[in-house]
C-alpha cells in the first residue's frame, strides 16, 4: 500500500471511531468519554475509563507542552512514526523499551546502526517489529542531523512552521480536533522533501500536539491555558 493509501486510510480510521463507527486498534482510546480519575480534575476527552495511570500522566505532564529539546523533539518524531496503524497508547506503553532499544534516542549513534542493528531491534519484542518502521528510524536521524546542520538545531527548523509560537485553539470537544491542518500539511511536505519516512500530515500534525506546537487541549481541560 503506497504511503499516501495508508495515511488516508489512517485519517479514516480516526473520523470513524470518534463516531463510534469503526473498531479500528485505537478506537477506544479516541473515543473514549471524558474519564474523572480520583482527583477530580477535568481533562481532555481522549482520556477515559480504559486509560491508564501512565496515559494520565502523560496527558497531564507532556502533552502540549512546548518542546525545545533537540533529543525530545527527535524521541517523538521516532515514536509519532511507530504509531502509525497503532494506538498511541501501545507506543506509550513501549515508550522506555524504545529508549533501551535506541540509545536512548541518541541521534548521532542511530544514525550509524548497521544491519546488525536491525536484526537486532526486529528481534526486540520490546518495541514495534516493522522493518519499514526501524528502516524509517535510522533514515530519519540521519536527515535529523541534516536538518541540524542546516539550521542549527532541530528545534528552530520545526518551530518555524508556526511562526515561533504555539497555535493556541479553543475546542470544547475532541470531535472538533482536526487530523490535519495547513500547518501539518507543509510540515509533512517539507519533511518528505528532505527525506524523512513515516511523516504524513496526519502524523505531522499528532506530532505537533505532542510537542505542544498546537495547544490542542478542550477548553474544559484543566490542562488548557
Amino acid at each position: 500500500m503506497s504511503e499516501w493509501l495508508k495515511e488516508h486510510a489512517w485519517k479514516a480510521c480516526i473520523v470513524k471511531a470518534i463516531q463510534g463507527s469503526n473498531p479500528c486498534p485505537s478506537a477506544s482510546f479516541i473515543s473514549a468519554r471524558e474519564h474523572v480519575p480520583s482527583d477530580h480534575k477535568t481533562r481532555c476527552g481522549w482520556i477515559g475509563a480504559k486509560s491508564t495511570p501512565l496515559d494520565i500522566e502523560y496527558h497531564d505532564k507532556e502533552w502540549g507542552v512546548p518542546v525545545h529539546d533537540d533529543t525530545k523533539l527527535f524521541e517523538f518524531l521516532i515514536l509519532e512514526g511507530a504509531q502509525a496503524g497503532l494506538s498511541w497508547q501501545t507506543i506509550l506503553n513501549k515508550r522506555e523499551n524504545y529508549r533501551k532499544a535506541l540509545h536512548n534516542f541518541d541521534v548521532k549513534k542511530i544514525a550509524r546502526y548497521g544491519e546488525k542493528d536491525i536484526e537486532r531491534l526486529l528481534k526486540n519484542e520490546g518495541i514495534v517489529r516493522n522493518r519499514l518502521k526501524i528502516l524509517a528510524t535510522i533514515t530519519n536521524a540521519r536527515m535529523f542531523l541534516e536538518v541540524q546542520k542546516e539550521f542549527g538545531s532541530f528545534d528552530k527548523y520545526l518551530w518555524g512552521f508556526v511562526g515561533g509560537k504555539p497555535i493556541k485553539n479553543g475546542f470544547t470537544s475532541m470531535k472538533q480536533v482536526p487530523a490535519s491542518t495547513k500547518e501539518s500539511d507543509a510540515m509533512s511536505k517539507d519533511l518528505k522533501k528532505r527525506g524523512f519516512k513515516f511523516v504524513g500530515s496526519t502524523i505531522c500534525y499528532a506530532y505537533m500536539q505532542a510537542m505542544g506546537l498546537t495547544n490542542d487541549h478542550t477548553t474544559n481541560c484543566f490542562r488548557y491555558k
